[in-house]
């Protein structure tokens, strides 16, 4: 049996493990938590690194990525140094074809839309930069978008309607963020368990709500029915996630990994189970050999109804 392990930033009462099939072998997946300790995730690393199969970074990017460009984390990777023999990704390659395909898959079936045209259908991606694929996904297929990364990273009351916007900014921040303690632009550890309301009304304004799990749970308004009626696309939920999700009215939540065991695991986890799979090191591995790993495995987003 292939062991992956994800090593995260976040809180540890987020562990998890679970066994699945993929393409007939055998994977046991484990995510770690070290709330929010870079130093403590590094030695970790260290430990696992030969052990196990491959490591993904979870709670943290290695990338982030708009366009044809792309900017490296310094936190990330340091993390990602720890290790010298196995592989170590951060999910950036499934957000670019995974989700990707999925927000595709989506529109076709008619999900999203559910008889409306795309014009008419409001969609918040909470943060482009750490979703572009899922970002250009929408915007090419003309849904209204609006993009909450300076709303949602850096407390900016502004969000982006376009991502030639967002293009412009990641351009002009993204060189001097990448140098930032991670901590500052992402709740790592106990943070993530935090509610921190910055702007309900973007919320209020969206049919949809796309992208990372953690900018949506910690921006969400303590009380009420927020999300009744709308619908969450996203991932890393867990039974508890979901149950929040129900009480806070979401009719509706779609997640772009499998789940397994009542578990959806993040992009980084299953990333590092599809870099197995190929035997390349991780540098190595192309947006192609994704793309064939996908098609034969056929994972499809999931679609839970949580109230009516």
């Amino acid at each position: 049996m292939r062991r992956i392990v994800s090593v995260s930033l976040g809180s540890s009462s987020r562990n998890k493990s679970a066994t699945v099939e993929i393409l007939g072998e055998q994977f046991r997946l484990e995510r770690i938590g070290t709330d929010g300790s870079v130093s403590s995730a590094c030695k970790l690393i260290a430990e696992l690194d030969g052990k196990v199969d491959a490591i993904g970074l979870g709670g943290i990017d290695l990338y982030l990525v708009c366009g044809d460009r792309r900017w490296v984390i310094h936190d990330a990777a340091r993390l990602a140094r720890s290790a010298r023999t196995t592989p170590v990704v951060d999910g950036s390659g499934l957000k670019d074809t995974l989700e990707r395909r999925a927000i595709q898959m989506l529109h076709e079936d008619g999900v999203l839309a559910a008889g409306r045209t795309p014009e008419d259908v409001r969609v918040l991606v909470v943060a482009a930069v750490d979703r572009f694929g899922m970002a250009e996904a929408f915007s090419e297929l003309g849904y209204q978008c609006r993009f909450g990364d300076l709303v949602f990273a850096l407390g900016m009351p502004l969000p982006v309607s376009s991502l030639g916007l967002i293009k412009i900014a990641a351009t002009a921040f993204l060189p001097l963020l990448a140098r930032l303690p991670f901590r500052i632009l992402y709740p790592t550890g106990s943070q993530q368990e935090q509610h921190c309301v910055r702007a309900a009304r973007h919320f209020a304004w969206a049919d949809i709500i796309a992208g990372d799990f953690h900018f949506i749970r910690r921006n969400l308004p303590a009380t009420g029915r927020p999300l009744e009626g709308k619908t969450v696309i996203t991932n890393t939920t867990t039974e508890a996630d979901i149950e929040l999700l129900r009480s806070r009215g979401l009719y509706r939540l779609i997640t772009t990994t499998p789940r397994v065991e009542g578990r959806s695991f993040g992009t980084n986890v299953m990333e590092a189970a599809l870099v197995a799979l190929t035997g390349k090191p991780a540098d190595e591995v192309t947006r192609d050999d994704y793309l064939r790993l996908l098609e034969r495995i056929n994972w499809r987003p999931e679609v839970e109804i949580l109230s009516i």
